[in-house]
C-alpha cells in the first residue's frame, strides 16, 4: 500500500514527526533530516491485513514549496538561494 506525504521544505531538511492514515488508523512516522521527494519509509505490518502478518505501508514523501505571495516571502527565497547555492537539476 502507498502513500504519498506532503511536506513542506523546512519538515524535509530539519526532520519531523507527522501523523499518517493507515488502515488500522493514524500513527505517528519520523522523517529523518534532509529527506528528498521521493523518498521511501516503510511502516512494518500497517499495509493490508494478510495471514500470517499485515503488510507493509509504504510512505512516499513529496516535499511542497509554499507559494510567495507577499514581498517579504519573496525577499526570504532570495536569501535561500543565496544561502545554500543549491540547483535541484545538477543534484
Amino acid at each position: 500500500m502507498l502513500y504519498t506525504l506532503p511536506l513542506a521544505p523546512w519538515e524535509a531538511a530539519l526532520g519531523a514527526t507527522v501523523s499518517v492514515l493507515t488502515l488500522g488508523g493514524p500513527v505517528e512516522l519520523k522523517i529523518p533530516p534532509n529527506s528528498d521527494s521521493g523518498r521511501k519509509l516503510r511502516l512494518r505490518g500497517r499495509g493490508l491485513p494478510g495471514k500470517p502478518a499485515a503488510g507493509d505501508q509504504i510512505v512516499e514523501v513529496e516535499v511542497r514549496a509554499p507559494k510567495a505571495t507577499t514581498d517579504e516571502q519573496k525577499e526570504f527565497y532570495r536569501k535561500m538561494a543565496k544561502t545554500f547555492e543549491f540547483d535541484p537539476r545538477s543534484a
